[in-house]
């Protein structure tokens, strides 16, 4: 509570400025007026301020304005304007959408026309004051559509383009004030420009100084466009600088300025030249800090080299963080298991306390009494409540609350059974966290080694590799619940992928291929294999805790250029390894993926696959790991060279043997004699 005033008074104050800055820019605002005597700046700033106590506060500020800078004749009808853009601000307070910045715009502009148009009909001249008036109207709607996410940040849209505007408007209320012959204002819109093209780039410059250079223009009453022209090209050229230093910046937007002004015959044209060189040497005096961001990005971009190791260093210390705090978790001692005697001990707190047999039963027979809560204990555990004949009958006959005891006594086992299973789903998903934290401290490891590894490039003495796939459902199902995919890395490593889902159809194809999907999607990342698979698992054990699925993965990965070949298995079927009539089996004894929680490894095999050599992938649809001789046969007879066709083989041959009893999923990888042509 005695927190209370300070927050109230802080929201006061908030309130208080916002009214306060609102009021004092639309009065500054009417200073900028256009031909005709028009303030259309200030009237946007009323449209953006919205309804309430904001947009009193900005219709008040102008008013203000225009008792200090308007006549009479000017003033009327500029304050029958702003009146009627708040009262429809305050109209459409309740619709979001009618008070969206478009809308805002395209009101206050059609509020201008209506009543700036009675003006110009009743003037002695209407089409000459057409124009002024229609381009007034203009700049009221461009006001308010720039100045919306300036006084409505809530309506999310960025704020820099308005504030921008802002500023210009501004600085246009100085365009008459004059220095030596110099136009503050035009100098100070040159310093603007000059900063917004250096820092935005050449588009965001080039539109700023034509917006910038059309809007002094208007209000300067030049029909040459002289202002647009010269601004407008001064923000290009200045912002195809933005990358160097900035004095070459402020050298591009001087001689934009030169070339484009110095041939115009307009009286406004030499003035804007001198206040273009004044304003690129005030440019020049800014503080180095506006411009700190641009240069750390731009050193940045020059030095990749220095960037990456910055991220394999960051990385590998994240890593070092996980593991130790793996680490720190594995030194925590563990909780003991609660003594059940504890149960005892509050019941007969609670009613033996009293009773005139406590001293007999807990201290003279302490021992028989023991006994009997001792002898007690297992039954009344295992049932989950306690029973008079659970007690022996020497205790049962001498205790006079034995009811009242043993009411106790249950409704503290529920509370002890509680207990003990909050701590271990406690413990359970401590050792969880500590694998995943491992599992990760891992995988950030990969991540980081690989940053600093070489992408090794095709040679010499590379082989070509080719790679054949069959798949075949389980008979009776439309899809097969196996999924096979192959894809060679940035890094030139060939991965054959082959996963079985649990049991077969369309459930264990949406399985096995999101597995495939989900691995290809971190080996193409560049993390290592065994990392990549103990993720998943983990992964897939959270999965099977709702589904109750699994799936097996084999993963095959080879280095063409080294002949370097690895198999990793979770629950896979035995694959082979061929070359002429010789056959190698590769087996596993890991559990499929998503049966086993933790960080657990896959079966690893590292080989060599000379050339001229196979490697093939089963599922255990195609044979019984325990039969599979004639598979063994089959391989070390076949002669050819096309891993496709010897692919087929297999299956063939597996469904006349096996009769198609489930899917059936193969995969080949061939490693050719000759040389590949670089």
């Amino acid at each position: 509570m005695e927190h209370g005033p300070i927050t109230l008074g802080k929201e006061q104050s908030a309130k208080l400025l916002a009214l306060g800055t609102r009021f004092f820019l639309a009065a500054a605002l009417t200073a900028s007026q256009t031909p005709g005597g028009y303030a259309p700046f200030a009237l946007g700033l009323v449209a953006a301020a919205g309804p309430g106590m904001n947009g009193a506060a900005a219709l008040t500020g102008a008013g203000l304005g225009a008792l200090l800078f308007m006549d009479f004749a000017g003033a009327l009808p500029f304050l029958a304007t702003g009146v009627l853009i708040l009262t429809a601000a305050t109209a459409f307070q309740g619709s979001q959408k009618l008070t969206r910045p478009g809308v805002a715009a395209v009101t206050a502009a059609g509020l201008f026309l209506a009543v700036g148009g009675i003006y110009v009909l009743q003037s002695l001249s209407p089409l000459r004051h057409l124009t002024p008036c229609l381009a007034a109207a203009g700049l009221t709607g461009a006001a308010a559509w720039f100045f919306c996410p300036v006084f409505r940040p809530e309506e999310g849209r960025s704020a820099p383009d308005g504030l921008l505007f802002l500023a210009a408007a501004l600085i246009l209320a100085l365009a008459d004030l004059e220095v030596l012959g110099v136009s503050v204002g035009r100098t100070l819109l040159c310093v603007l420009l000059l900063y917004t093209a250096y820092e935005r780039g050449a588009l965001a410059g080039a539109a700023a100084g034509l917006g910038l250079g059309l809007t002094a223009d208007l209000c300067a009453g030049t029909s040459s466009g002289v202002f647009a022209a010269g601004l407008g090209l001064a923000g290009l050229l200045a912002g195809k600088c933005a990358p160097r230093r900035r004095g070459e910046a402020a050298l591009a937007f001087l001689a934009a300025s030169l070339v484009s002004l110095l041939p115009s015959t307009e009286p406004l044209a030499e003035p804007l030249v001198l206040e273009a060189a004044i304003g690129a040497g005030l440019f020049l005096l800014l503080p180095g800090r506006l411009f700190g961001g641009k240069r750390v990005k731009r050193q940045e971009a020059g030095n990749p080299a220095s960037a990456g190791q910055q991220l394999k260093e960051r990385l590998t210390k994240a890593a070092g963080a996980l593991r130790e705090l793996y680490d720190s978790m594995g030194r925590t001692p563990k909780t003991n298991e609660e003594n059940p005697a504890i149960i005892f001990d509050r019941a007969a707190e609670r009613v033996c306390r009293g009773c005139a047999l406590c001293d007999l039963c807990w201290q003279r027979e302490y021992t028989g009494t023991f006994n009997a809560m001792n002898d007690a204990t297992p039954l009344m555990l295992e049932r989950g409540r306690m029973m008079a004949k659970d007690l022996p009958k020497h205790f049962s006959d001498r205790c006079i609350h034995l009811t009242e005891f043993i009411t106790a006594v249950n409704g503290e086992l529920s509370a002890f059974l509680l207990r003990r299973q909050y701590r271990r789903q406690l413990e359970e998903t401590r050792r969880s966290a500590q694998g995943q934290y491992a599992q990760l401290s891992e995988l950030l490891t990969a991540t980081a080694a690989g940053l600093g590894e070489a992408v090794p490039t095709a040679g010499e003495g590379a082989f070509a590799c080719r790679v054949g796939a069959a798949l075949r459902p389980k008979e009776g199902e439309t899809v097969c619940g196996d999924t096979v995919t192959s894809f060679q890395t940035e890094a030139g490593q060939w991965c054959l992928l082959l996963a079985d889902g649990m049991g077969s159809g369309e459930p264990a194809r949406k399985e096995s291929a999101l597995t495939c999907r989900l691995l290809q999607q971190f080996l193409e990342a560049g993390i290592a294999p065994e990392a990549a698979m103990k993720t998943l698992n983990s992964a897939m054990a959270l999965r099977g805790a709702d589904t109750g699925s699994f799936t097996t993965i084999d993963l095959c990965v080879f280095q063409p250029a080294t002949g370097d070949l690895a198999f990793y298995k979770y629950g896979a079927a035995p694959s082979y390894l061929k070359k002429g009539g010789t056959v190698r089996r590769i087996t596993g004894a890991s559990l499929p993926a998503g049966l086993r929680g933790g960080p657990a490894s896959p079966d690893v095999t590292r080989l060599r696959l000379e050339p001229g050599g196979f490697a093939v992938m089963v599922s255990d649809g195609v044979t019984d790991p325990g039969r599979d001789e004639w598979l063994q046969d089959l391989l070390a007879g076949w002669e050819g060279e096309d891993p496709q066709a010897l692919a087929g083989l297999i299956l063939s041959e597996s469904i006349r043997r096996e009769k198609l009893q489930d899917d059936c999923g193969i995969q080949v990888l061939y490693r050719a004699e000759e040389k590949r042509k670089v």
